[in-house]
């Protein structure tokens, strides 16, 4: 008798084996041990059982599919309404909007503000850092909501009318005068067309109308989250360029004429609108001093850029807790990938990198939290040159590494590490590129040696520790000493401002197989390395651990 193949037999061609299941329902906190030991180390260890809770929350299948589908459905503009009234309207996915609430729930815009305390800004930066892993764009908002406070001090006027509703813990994200709503948020427009990070070639002007309110015309070539309550802009008035809070709606109910010429189709970052817009005759009160628009908006750029360490930094650990999970999860050639030494060798490269980058944030974290004091404010100004450039520089790199790790899966966008891949670059380029950061950092040291000093100051407390380090740190004091093409060597001078800042911090935390790896593969003597070139005798599978995010 014959067998006869059946329809099911046809529709059944083979069971799905050895596909890792979709990391989800993890604790971002508890397995952080890079995280938990910076936040207790940097004063935030009253923090504790809040990070825990919310990193249960960042791990809940729910948030991480809402995240998903923000990038799945990009912002669309509405110009007009049905009749043809100019609403400048930008529409986003529900998830999108859960996302913002979370966050300004979570007081991710406000903390250490409304609360100040020892280790604010350390908690604050923890749970920021794990909120980014869950969706990256819809911070840009949230950082900008949260370091308009600074600007917007230096005017008390302008400070006592909206600082209560920027700092509020609710999200209106309707489009309706700021005057008829209980919370805000506040977005920044400073680059143009013809000049981009050079600011000083802003062509948009700012002319006086009476009690301290000016009338706007110009353009931004670069406005994020056009949907904000209203941005601090920059304008040329007969004194200079100057810094003005213009709202998207006049206090009368009318629409300030600022109109979106079109949203910006970017290669990552979707799920944040960003926007073109011109401003025809604009309603702007001024900002700090007029002339003075470079100091008065730089307390928020300053501020969005430790932002930016905060985020990549989340970035670099969403993606390597992937790529740990994944090995964890997959056989090949017989055996687990995270039992085979190359693998284990990527990935305690890529595990590494994250102990640097929470170090260094985590540590400019707590000059935040004490900015009174001298010494803490010069490492702050240095630091978030310094580490902005490195962190976010790396990242790119760092998120390809994990990408492959997974294989064809990984660019594919159903799994985040294509989405991770997408985004890394942006907080490189925003807030001032690679090459700003630098000069930045040696307009820092040239204005203020003393920023310098200090910074070496910090880092003689490990000299002694290992010979590596004293090595680097004796050859950056020579390199920095020689004033000869400087700004050429600039790259190279941040670099070394970095590594040997971040060897220093984990000495410090005293867990010798990372400080050793590290100091190995970064300090030692193999030079320029790809991913997954650590020297021999470096306790991997420790530091792999350590990344782990099913370690709890």
């Amino acid at each position: 008798m014959t067998n006869k193949t059946t329809t099911a037999d046809l529709a059944a061609t083979h069971q799905v084996l050895n596909q890792p299941a979709p990391l989800q329902g993890h604790n971002l906190y508890a397995g952080d041990a890079a995280l938990k030991e910076a936040v207790a180390r940097n004063g935030g260890h009253w923090g504790e059982d809040d990070l825990q809770r919310y990193g249960e929350v960042c791990g809940r299948p729910e948030w991480i599919e809402r995240g998903f589908q923000a990038n799945r459905y990009k912002p669309e503009f509405e110009p007009h309404d049905r009749v043809g009234n100019r609403i400048d309207q930008v529409n986003y996915h529900p998830a999108y909007h859960q996302l913002m609430q979370l966050a300004k729930s979570e007081g991710l815009h406000s903390s250490p503000w409304t609360d100040p305390k020892p280790g604010a800004h350390v908690v604050r930066a923890a749970k920021y850092y794990l909120h980014s892993q869950v969706e990256s764009g819809h911070g840009c908002p949230i950082t900008m909501t949260f370091t308009s406070v600074p600007s917007i001090n230096l005017t008390p006027a302008l400070a006592k009318v909206w600082l209560r509703k920027i700092t509020d813990r609710g999200y209106d994200p309707s489009n309706r005068p700021y005057t008829e709503k209980s919370a805000l948020t506040i977005g920044m427009g400073m680059t143009e067309k013809q000049g981009g990070s050079d600011v000083r070639a802003n062509t948009t002007t700012a002319t006086p109308t009476g009690d301290g309110a000016y009338e706007i015309v110009g353009h931004k070539w670069f406005t994020s989250a056009p949907m904000c309550d209203a941005f601090l802009m920059l304008a040329q008035t007969d004194a200079g360029l100057s810094c003005f809070l213009v709202p998207r709606w006049c206090p009368d109910g009318t629409k300030n004429p600022i109109q979106i010429q079109r949203l910006k189709d970017k290669a990552g970052n979707v799920s944040n609108a960003s926007s073109e817009i011109e401003l025809r005759g604009a309603l702007g009160w001024l900002v700090g001093e007029e002339g003075r628009g470079v100091p008065a908006i730089i307390e928020m750029v300053s501020t969005t850029r430790f932002d930016c360490m905060i985020g990549s930094a989340g970035g670099q650990r969403q993606a390597t807790l992937q790529a740990i999970y994944h090995a964890s999860q997959r056989c090949a050639f017989g055996k687990p990938l995270i039992d085979q030494p190359l693998m284990q060798n990527v990935l305690a490269d890529l595990q590494l990198e994250v102990e640097g980058s929470v170090a260094m944030t985590m540590r400019m974290a707590q000059a935040m939290d004490h900015l009174d004091d001298e010494q803490q404010k010069l490492l702050m100004r240095l630091g978030t040159a310094v580490g902005k450039y490195w962190i976010c520089k790396r990242t790119p790199h760092h998120a390809y590494e994990a990408m492959e790790c997974l294989g064809g899966n990984g660019v594919i966008e159903n799994f985040i590490t294509a989405r991770l891949y997408r985004d890394a670059p942006i907080n490189a380029i925003w807030e001032g590129s690679g090459n700003i950061q630098a000069l930045d950092a040696l307009r820092a040291i040239a204005k203020t040696p003393v920023v310098l000093t200090n910074w070496f100051d910090e880092l003689e407390r490990s000299k002694g520790s290992d010979l590596r380090f004293d090595r680097a740190l004796a050859q950056l004091k020579n390199q920095c000493a020689d004033l000869d093409q400087m700004e050429y060597r600039a790259r190279h001078l941040i670099d070394q401002l970095a590594l040997t800042m971040q060897s220093h911090l984990l000495i410090q935390a005293g867990n010798t197989a990372v400080a050793e790896g590290f100091i190995a593969s970064r300090l030692g003597a193999q030079g320029a390395h790809n991913t997954g070139t650590l020297p021999v005798d470096i306790d991997v599978q420790t530091i792999i651990e350590r990344g782990n995010p099913l370690n709890l």
